[in-house]
């Protein structure tokens, strides 16, 4: 249920910077899900490869700095595979990078901390 609940507010996320940022163009929502969910999928497999020696390398002390460069180019890749979502130049996947790594905490903190 967690999963769900992420990818439909990251969905949410890259919607509405969208609509705020002018070099960042998508379709619609569903081609936003869709991008949520392979930018998610990317960064689970091939962010996590890239992060790793990086990591080694900076002795971890600039973690947070590697994943939001690494997260920014798995939304650049995604950019490749999808034809309904562009981003145009690096600094707006940069900044889509760092609104879903705080969207990240912020969700990780209240699906941890909720109710039951």
């Amino acid at each position: 249920m967690h999963f769900i609940i992420e990818l439909l507010v990251n969905a949410g996320i890259i919607l509405l910077l969208s609509h705020f940022l002018p070099t960042i163009i998508i379709r619609n929502f569903g081609t936003a899900i869709l991008v949520a969910l392979v930018i998610g999928l990317l960064n689970a497999t091939i962010g996590a490869v890239i992060r790793f020696p990086l990591n080694l390398l900076t002795l971890g002390l600039l973690s947070f700095i590697i994943r939001l460069l690494v997260t920014a180019v798995v939304v650049k890749i995604a950019d490749a595979i999808f034809a309904g979502f562009e981003i145009k130049g690096f600094t707006p996947a940069l900044i889509l990078a760092f609104a879903l790594a705080i969207d990240g905490s912020f969700l990780s903190f209240a699906l941890q901390h909720q109710v039951r």
